[in-house]
């Protein structure tokens, strides 16, 4: 009997929903972790959770237990980690959920730079555009760029992420240089599909005041950085964060337009779920991140826009 791997097990299966991806978590067999469920319940002589064959719920009784048993795995994960700090070390692992152009472009050296620091940490990076349900995937943060619609993740503010409205010199040269924003609706378009309204573009003019155009896509990706390089080989014009066409931008391999106008400005967060305990080296590495990020980013440097 092994009461502390029954917790986890259980603990695992309620933050995941289901025994499958608890498995998955903790690295065993689907039928280990349903042998070590059962053997808790039948220990404690109380039912924890109700199975049926489409959902797995929390009895109340489940529900309490498993709000102390988590308490208890994250102050034996603080204790190792807090023992560990004293040497001045960070082991363990964190799994980080990061979008996929920003991950590749910009977040390899902060994580080279922090595991340098900190040999013994595992990093477990996921790289998807998609929302990760942080609780559900056992992730210990994510990076996200744009508003939170999950109010309920605790988050720290890291960098703010420009856009520019970029094209590329053979293109303007072939198709003319819009003046104003009103002209898109007369060029070729490069729509990021991932937005809820990606066909509607708006800015905000000397006043202030709120500019939108909706244009009419020569195509539509899910993805920046295809975008970008869509307008790099002439294809249209892109709006993108300036985090994936700065550099194109520094260098003149692109060109900002629309000097006189803001476009959007989107903070970028570190967020992790109030329900997990902030370990020490999560602490550390948004600590390190919020440092590392502080200021203006690398990639906004030399992005200049021109035109109207």
């Amino acid at each position: 009997m092994n009461r502390f791997d029954d917790l986890e097990a259980f603990v695992a299966v309620v933050e995941t929903g289901s025994f499958t991806q608890a498995a998955e978590r903790l690295g065993l067999a689907k039928s280990a972790v349903s042998r070590r469920v059962s053997a808790l319940e039948s220990r404690l002589g109380v039912e924890l959770l109700r199975r049926t064959t489409r959902r797995l719920d929390l009895t109340d009784t489940g529900l309490g237990f498993y709000e102390r048993g988590a308490r208890l795995l994250a102050d034996l994960e603080e204790a190792e980690a807090a023992a560990a700090q004293s040497h001045g070390e960070l082991r363990g692992k964190l799994k980080v959920a990061l979008p996929v152009s920003f991950g590749v472009r910009h977040m390899c050296a902060p994580i080279a730079e922090f595991t340098r620091s900190h040999p013994e940490l595992y990093f477990e990076l996921d790289l998807n555009d998609r929302r990760v349900d942080l609780l559900e995937e056992g992730a210990d943060l994510a990076l996200r760029i744009g508003r939170l619609e999950d109010s309920s993740l605790i988050a720290r503010r890291l960098f703010d992420a420009r856009t520019a409205v970029v094209a590329s010199p053979g293109y303007l040269e072939r198709h003319g240089v819009p003046a104003e924003p009103a002209d898109l609706t007369k060029h070729r378009c490069l729509v990021y599909s991932n937005l809820p309204e990606p066909r509607r573009w708006v800015c905000r003019d000397t006043d202030g005041e709120a500019v939108a155009v909706t244009v009419t896509p020569a195509m539509s990706a899910s993805n920046g950085d295809l975008l970008a390089r869509m307008a790099l080989e002439g294809q249209g014009i892109a709006i993108q964060p300036t985090f994936i066409v700065g550099d194109a931008i520094a260098e003149g391999r692109l060109v900002s337009l629309f000097g006189r106008y803001s476009w959007p400005v989107t903070p970028a967060y570190a967020v992790y779920p109030p329900t997990r305990h902030l370990s020490f080296r999560v602490r550390a590495f948004i600590d390190f991140l919020a440092e590392y990020f502080a200021g203006t980013p690398a990639w906004d440097r030399g992005v200049r826009p021109v035109g109207g």
